[in-house]
């Protein structure tokens, strides 16, 4: 079983989404000992004793993370089945401090697809958050 399959029928933390199921569409990334995974292509036994952060732990005290208040003033979203797995990259990669461009931006992130195409809006969120720290 997967670390996705376990969050989102065992634990009902379904904010990652089973995708691709093949590690190819970045829906259902997480963070694994804050570190980003595509948990499609892990094993639940290899998380144990491990720190899993959904998209649902991002929130501190009842407030969105800034990173998820960004893609909503970006509207950085729009049918939405993407945007756990492309915040929670986001959140890594500024992490990992790899977002120095635009270009840094798209090769970290082209793991992560969006089939509506709202791109622009995601790195212009990223930059923003980027920017703020």
């Amino acid at each position: 079983m997967s670390p996705c399959d376990a969050l989102r029928d065992h634990l009902r933390l379904t904010g990652a989404k089973k995708g691709c199921d093949q590690g190819a569409c970045g829906a259902c990334t997480v963070m694994v000992d804050g570190k980003q995974v595509v948990s499609c292509l892990s094993l639940a036994a290899q998380c144990q004793e491990r720190e899993i952060t959904t998209i649902e732990g991002l929130s501190t005290d009842g407030q969105p993370h800034p990173m998820q208040a960004a893609f909503a003033r970006h509207d950085a979203f729009q049918c939405g089945y993407c945007t756990p797995g492309q915040i929670m990259s986001a959140v890594c990669l500024i992490e990992e401090g790899r977002a120095d461009t635009d270009e840094d931006i798209c090769e970290f992130m082209s793991g992560n697809l969006c089939r509506c195409g709202a791109y622009p809006n995601i790195r212009a969120a990223i930059r923003e958050v980027k920017g703020e720290g």
